[in-house]
């Protein structure tokens, strides 16, 4: 029988300076532009000039996909939380690498209103953004699960959070 885990879903970190819809817009102005060109030099325009406008079409539609690909949940959830019986595990999207954290090397969980700082025995700190936590469902559930994986494993957590929000 499997470990139990929890995965709590993470909505991706809006650290981008371009918004999710202005992306697809500079993504679908791409597209059209080659496609009109395309259209417009088809009679007159021969060799290698002819090729960059496929490769504009080219690069335009690819980066539509990795838009698309990393803000909405195409292949399943890509940002997630997950407790699992000696790890926390953090997965910030689908091209970023997971952050794992082994109990054995945490001192505390830190729990402020905007951060969870996971402190290590080595003295690192990684503060995980809790704006990213969406839902109060979801918020409940995350509060649930730490308060459980902390006690369960004998790390210390400090909540200066309100639980009412």
């Amino acid at each position: 029988m499997p470990a139990p885990t929890t995965r709590i879903r993470l909505r991706p970190a809006n650290s981008s300076r371009v918004n999710f819809w202005g992306q697809l817009a500079i993504g679908t102005g791409w597209i059209l532009y080659a496609l009109f060109s395309m259209e417009r030099d088809s009679d007159t325009l021969h060799g290698p000039l002819w090729y960059t406008h496929w490769l504009v079409l080219l690069f335009g539609v690819i980066y539509l996909g990795y838009v698309l690909i990393h803000n909405a949940p195409v292949f399943g959830t890509q940002s997630y939380l997950e407790f699992t019986p000696g790890y926390i595990v953090h997965k910030a999207g689908l091209f970023r690498p997971k952050q794992v954290f082994p109990t054995e090397n945490m001192s505390a969980l830190e729990l402020d209103p905007q951060l969870l700082r996971v402190r290590q025995k080595d003295g690192e700190i990684y503060s995980l953004s809790r704006r990213q936590v969406k839902g109060k469902r979801r918020k409940a559930q995350f509060r649930a699960k730490l308060q459980e994986f902390a006690a369960q494993h004998g790390v210390e957590l400090k909540d200066s959070s309100n639980p009412a929000k």
